[in-house]
């Protein structure tokens, strides 16, 4: 994670004032440090955030009087050990003052979900969650799933735990309300019914088979199904069926049926919520070993729309009170939350913590720990999840430990590693070559950290893995070097694809960078390339072969299958981009206006580039400069 920006001047409380900031006092203690900005703060809310020697963020935190708040560390004794050590470590910091204590709780939890403060609780895992979206920018709404920033237009619903819980609801919805899924792109060429018209997953409206005013009701009907008027629905179609039958129309009637299925399929398949809880969220924690679970079930629209474990980073003394408060802040920092929220537990300044989501949401949030009746029910069963899947964590943590532990003894290192990095490249004979790097560690696949190196210039041209390996461990810890003293993440070991050529080409890449520190260890694959008969390269060290049945072994499998699955996906996506692009798009002058005459006139971009001169020119809004330039770029 990048390091804070820390501004050359000082930062502006809300009413434009300054907010006051001392210079950091690098030979002075913790405490010293913090109590020279002690007197020039206000008694007003705001954030502060702290800073060790090297400019890292320790702690991010909120205060409703600034200068009381920032006292409290400059006093000796009655700290925790954790607080003492952030104390002892600090030697700079920063402010930030806010109109009120809610807008300083927003800011908080913002800057410590970007800036991952050593000394803070963090939201780890929290990757965004999937939506169902009908886009209504186009005269015919397209039902598709969403994941990211709202940027497009429409009616949001969800969020869903997984991308397969929208993949099942958008497979019924099809066969419910027959919406279209295809992009714009595609339903402006059709000129006849696709096949999901032929299975009566859509209404054709890009052939007129289903008019406007009809398909907007088709829309309606959906949009009030996700809203969770789902029996009026019912009721109605119910009605129109038995209206269709009466009057002999019985192709129409068994559409109607049809269509009713499929709600009742959804509805099934979502688990309607029997306890009468239309819009709300479900947090449950618990906490075993230092660790925590906190499964968060999502019921919107009576609807039970999945539910996702995550597991906060924190202090092994943290209280759950504590990591509820942090956990709910963090967690609906890019997410609208719900009217009502359930927890396990009555999280730290919950009517704060309300305040603050509800600004955010712009309606009214209540956080409730229920105390009996179905609501209980529904909070004890979360937090029963939240118990297996830690025991689940816990026992899989357990044996990745001893994993690890067998990895040091195998390859002689001084303790267990705790950061492996495995490189790996693909390329055909060269083209579209790429590189990859995955990180494993105590909790196993930290697909956050993995990364992808374009080959560019002489190393893209090559078909030489010798060549490209050097390139990708140039670039990776040339980066390192420089930003090692900066707390950058350092691998304790790294594991290469490849033989002694491969160990040689990297050895010497890492002494030239002077991170000759980290052991490398290369994979070779075994005679006729049979799994289990691997042989491991150290440097100064005879080649290891483990026995075929041993755990390590099949772990280390893991990790170099796992690099190269992440390697060939991504040369895959590489090569299918360079397929897709068109070699018109390279010709400055060329947008997408005269790209499309071009394309009209003479059918392909192949035909373009066999083109003449004259018949160039004859394109309407070529100029003659224009063609001579197309013309030059395939003929050059």
């Amino acid at each position: 994670m990048a390091k804070a920006d820390k501004p050359d001047s000082p930062p502006l409380d809300r009413d434009g004032d300054a907010a006051p900031s001392s210079p950091p006092l690098e030979n002075k203690s913790g405490p010293d440090v913090i109590a020279s900005y002690v007197k020039t703060l206000p008694m007003k809310p705001g954030v502060y955030r702290m800073y060790d020697a090297q400019g890292g963020v320790l702690y991010v935190g909120k205060a409703k009087k600034l200068r009381n708040r920032v006292a409290n560390y400059a006093k000796s004794g009655g700290h925790t050990n954790r607080i003492a050590l952030m104390v002892s470590l600090t030697r700079s910091m920063e402010f930030v003052v806010t109109a009120t204590e809610t807008e300083a709780l927003l800011l908080e939890a913002n800057l410590i979900k970007r800036l991952k403060p050593r000394f803070n609780i963090l939201l780890r895992d929290d990757k965004s969650f999937p939506y169902i979206l009908i886009k209504r920018d186009h005269a015919a709404p397209q039902l598709t799933k969403h994941r990211g920033a709202r940027k497009a237009k429409g009616d949001y619903f969800g969020p869903f735990a997984s991308v397969g819980a929208v993949n099942n609801t958008l497979n019924t919805l099809q066969k419910a309300f027959l919406l279209r899924t295809c992009s714009d792109s595609v339903y402006e060429g059709r000129t006849r019914p696709c096949m999901l018209y032929q299975i009566k997953r859509c209404a054709a409206p890009c052939v007129g088979y289903v008019d406007e005013a009809r398909y907007g009701e088709l829309v309606g009907e959906a949009t009030e199904f996700l809203r969770g008027r789902s029996n009026l629905l019912r009721e109605r179609l119910q009605a129109d069926m038995e209206a269709a039958a009466d009057a002999l129309d019985f192709e129409r009637a068994a559409r109607l049926r049809d269509r009713l299925r499929a709600i009742a399929a959804v509805t099934t398949q979502q688990g309607i919520n029997p306890d009468g809880v239309e819009d709300a969220d479900v947090i449950a924690l618990h906490s075993e070993g230092g660790r925590t679970c906190v499964q968060v079930f999502f019921f919107r629209a009576g609807q039970n729309w999945g539910n996702r474990a995550l597991y906060p980073k924190h202090e092994a003394d943290a209280e759950p009170e504590t990591i509820l408060s942090a956990f709910i802040a963090q967690f609906y920092d890019d997410k609208p939350a719900p009217g009502l929220i359930l927890t396990s537990h009555k999280p730290e300044q919950d009517d704060l913590l309300s305040d603050a989501l509800g600004l955010r949401a712009g309606h009214g949030v209540e956080i409730r720990m229920p105390r009996r009746g179905p609501k209980k029910e529904l909070v004890e069963g979360a937090r029963r999840n939240a118990r297996e899947a830690l025991g689940r964590q816990l026992a899989e943590s357990r044996s990745q430990a001893q994993l690890l532990d067998g990895v040091a003894k195998a390859f002689d290192l001084d303790e267990r590693p705790e950061r492996i990095e495995v490189y790996d490249n693909s390329h055909i004979q060269g083209s579209n070559a790429l590189g990859a790097m995955i990180v494993a560690g105590a909790e196993g696949f930290e697909k956050t950290s993995y990364r992808r190196f374009n080959m560019k210039g002489d190393d893209a041209a090559t078909n030489d893995d010798f060549a490209m390996m050097k390139a990708m461990l140039r670039r990776r810890f040339a980066r390192l070097a420089k930003d090692r003293g900066d707390g950058a993440a350092v691998p304790s070991l790294v594991l290469i694809d490849g033989g002694k050529g491969q160990l040689s080409s990297v050895l010497e890449v890492m002494g030239e960078l002077g991170v000759e520190d980290i052991p490398v260890v290369a994979v070779a694959k075994g005679p006729d390339r049979d799994a289990g008969r691997e042989v491991f390269h150290q440097d100064g060290k005879p080649p290891l072969r483990l026995p075929m049945n041993d755990p390590v072994l099949y772990y280390l499998q893991r990790l170099r299958d796992e690099a190269h699955r992440f390697a060939i996906t991504g040369h895959r996506a590489k090569r299918s981009k360079q397929i897709r692009e068109n070699p018109l798009d390279d010709i400055a002058g060329v947008g997408a206006s005269r790209k499309s005459a071009l394309l009209k006139h003479f059918g392909s971009a192949r035909a373009v580039a066999r083109a003449n001169l004259a018949d160039l020119e004859a394109v309407d809004g070529v100029s003659k400069a224009l063609a001579k330039k197309i013309y030059d770029h395939f003929h050059d």
